[in-house]
């Protein structure tokens, strides 16, 4: 997830200590808190061994956290710079899949393993959004939109997304008054909003898009040759996969897999393996005015 940045001599500390100290600056940075409670649930270490390892990280980067005594933990402070250097990726995953859990990687590994992406979200404006979803505090932001140009908004993040072509934040926004995706590469200058409080119908429960579900039955294509190809590489039961996704997700989803949603399965291009045939599932979130369902491949509302 992380390397050493260049002032750091590894021969100083275990891995063991750089791990923990990583984790500091990783918690701090990205969620906007960090204890020796975190450090001892993550690593199981005793309250004293924390204590020290958040004193060795200040002594390694002085300034850069700073203890709060009314809410007992430190932050980061404004003037906060990385000594670690984290991949956006393993970032990315961690806030999803939590820090270091699961099978860790060796570098030895002869399996090679790609992911190319076409951007990767700015790590700054990453940490603010982050921050943003743990402490449940309001964002302020400046946003480019394709429809209304560069606008300064105000918005509460309640879910990170990964469409695999863009990160996106699923947030409400007091301008619009509404719930929305915000792709975060199209976020510059953000900053805390002064005033903290949140309305209740800001929050996440109130987002419908976002709480309701829809079942996705896929098919191979009818134009496939070798349906049974297409049910393997799905595991599909009985010739079908059923797919339960949020229904604020499901044009992103069916964009993704290059599904057909015609009325008539009537899209071609070899790009098309699957086929939507529960079609009146889609057309009843239309009601919701999920505006990602134009994204599905040959989707008409009526």
């Amino acid at each position: 997830m992380f390397l050493p940045a260049s002032n750091i001599d590894l021969k100083e500390y275990t891995v063991n200590q750089l791990e923990r100290l990583a984790f500091i600056e990783y918690s701090a940075y990205f969620l906007g808190e960090v204890g020796r409670k975190a450090l001892q649930d993550r690593f199981g270490i005793k309250e004293a061994a924390a204590s020290r390892d958040l004193t060795l990280y200040n002594d390694i980067a002085p300034g850069n956290i700073t203890y709060n005594p009314r809410l007992r933990f430190y932050e980061p402070s404004p003037s906060f710079k990385c000594v670690f250097k984290f991949s956006t990726d393993r970032l990315l995953s961690t806030m999803t899949e939590g820090y270091g859990d699961g099978v860790k990687n060796d570098n030895s590994s002869p399996i090679t393993c790609e992911a190319p992406r076409l951007s990767q979200p700015d790590q700054r404006v990453l940490s603010f959004v982050t921050r943003s979803l743990n402490l449940q505090k309001p964002l302020e932001i400046t946003y480019r939109s394709l429809s209304s140009g560069e606008t300064r908004r105000e918005i509460i993040p309640h879910a990170l997304v990964d469409n695999a072509l863009r990160w996106h934040v699923r947030a409400y926004d007091r301008r619009r008054k509404r719930f929305t995706d915000f792709v975060i590469n199209r976020i510059s200058e953000p900053s805390f909003c002064q005033v903290t409080d949140i309305e209740e119908h800001e929050t996440q429960k109130f987002d419908k898009q976002w709480n309701t579900e829809v079942t996705l039955e896929l098919v191979p294509h009818p134009r496939v040759s070798h349906k049974e190809t297409i049910e393997k590489d799905y595991c599909m039961k009985q010739g079908v996969l059923k797919k339960r996704v949020r229904a604020a997700l499901a044009g992103y989803v069916l964009r993704r897999w290059n599904v057909d949603c015609s009325p008539n399965h009537e899209l071609e291009g070899e790009e098309y393996h699957l086929y939507c045939q529960n079609i009146e599932a889609l057309k009843k979130l239309s009601e919701l005015d999920i505006s990602t369902l134009t994204l599905a491949p040959g989707f008409k509302k009526a």
